[in-house]
């Protein structure tokens, strides 16, 4: 049976960059001998099979639409350009604050890597600081990178 819209399906996943650097998983052992585990500061139980009905975008468009096809028990390497996963980085979702404003809105002084949550429910993370300003990128993480995930097809509902 091969996967069709609509499918509920359960994955394993290992996703990287096309430099071959790990960003995220669903297994445990690639997770913790990799250390992402550790810089994630998750558990082993938190490492599971992904579960989800095909064409509802509950995971970016270029995976759910690259399984189709794909059947039970099957294993293939997916590469996702940014325009199919998280998009391109907006130079507009770079922004400065003032360094006073940046304290009082976050409660802690800037560090470049600091990840913050906005009042606006925006989150971003801290990459560089002036003499008077921090500048934050609130782009997702992932916009702009091209994804290559190994993905293994568990089962189709």
């Amino acid at each position: 049976m091969s996967i069709e819209p609509g499918d509920f399906v359960t994955i394993d996943y290992v996703g990287r960059f096309e430099d071959g650097t790990l960003f995220g998983t669903s297994k445990w052992d690639v997770a913790s001998t990799s250390g992402l585990a550790a810089a994630q500061g998750r558990g082993e139980d938190e490492y599971v099979p992904l579960s989800f009905t095909v064409g509802e975008n509950a995971v970016i468009e270029g995976l759910d639409e690259r399984l189709i096809g794909l059947t039970e028990g099957e294993s293939t390497t997916i590469t996702i350009p940014p325009e199919e996963a998280y998009g391109a980085v907006d130079p507009d979702r770079i922004r400065e604050y003032d360094k006073e404003v940046f304290a009082g809105m976050v409660g802690e002084e800037p560090e470049v890597g600091l990840h913050v949550h906005a009042e606006n429910g925006l989150h971003g993370d801290v990459i560089a600081i002036y003499d008077d300003s921090v500048e934050i990128d609130f782009n997702h993480e992932l916009a702009g990178r091209t994804l290559v995930i190994d993905v293994a097809i568990h089962s189709i509902a």
